[in-house]
């Protein structure tokens, strides 16, 4: 079972990993979002959030449930599914250099280098080799501003990313994100014809909570280790 969808979800994603103030009362461009998210990122001791929604897969639509905790200034993310049920307990560690993704069935661990796991973003589409690398990852992508709503304080912002070069992917990404703690609160991804493949939603989202590196690395000490 394949889903392919743009790894501009990963910018998304990345986009919830960060909160700061911003004047609600200047404009606001995506140069302005993108700059702010950035830099609160790179200030956050760690982040911690939860995706929950529907995609389609092979003509299907079905549930997805994960949550993710990263460190960003060591690039490192840990992302625990809870489904779809193909999905479900298996756990991806990402740091600079290698992603380690846990399939619970068979009680192994793959080990594949970040260069290699940017270009398979799997059954959901996320590339999270680059989950917490925001600014690196849009300088592949052209982000507009598709729109705003709501009052002073709480306007929601979508930002709409598609792939720079031709052949990426065949889609584009949507991220919604509230000024009332500047973090997305929903997440699209769009295939070639503008059909909505997946619709999340951002929750308990958390920053500087005390996540620590050992706990995000930690995975079954009995597992078969495959180095891909």
């Amino acid at each position: 079972m394949t889903f392919k969808t743009p790894s501009l979800l990963t910018s998304a994603l990345t986009l919830t990993l960060l909160g700061s103030g911003f004047s609600s009362a200047q404009t606001v461009t995506v140069t302005d979002i993108i700059a702010k998210l950035d830099a609160t990122q790179k200030s956050a001791k760690d982040l911690s959030f939860r995706l929950s929604g529907s995609g389609s897969f092979d003509g299907s639509a079905q549930k997805i449930d994960l949550s993710v905790q990263s460190i960003p200034a060591s690039s490192l993310a840990r992302v625990v599914f809870a489904a779809p049920d193909a999905l479900a307990d298996n756990i991806v560690v990402v740091n600079k250099t290698e992603v380690r993704n846990y399939l619970y069935l068979t009680n192994q661990i793959t080990v594949t280098s970040t260069a290699k796991a940017a270009g398979q973003a799997g059954v959901t589409g996320l590339d999270f080799s680059q989950i917490s690398n925001f600014s690196a990852l849009l300088k592949n992508y052209d982000v507009r501003l598709i729109s705003t709503t709501g009052a002073a304080g709480s306007r929601v912002y979508g930002l709409e990313g598609v792939p720079k070069s031709a052949g990426t992917n065949d889609g584009k990404a949507r991220v919604y994100v509230t000024e009332a703690g500047w973090r997305p609160t929903r997440l699209q991804l769009l295939d070639s014809a503008g059909k909505v493949m997946a619709d999340l939603n951002v929750s308990n989202y958390k920053i500087n909570s005390g996540v620590s590196a050992t706990r995000l690395t930690t995975l079954p000490k009995d597992a078969e280790i495959i180095r891909q």
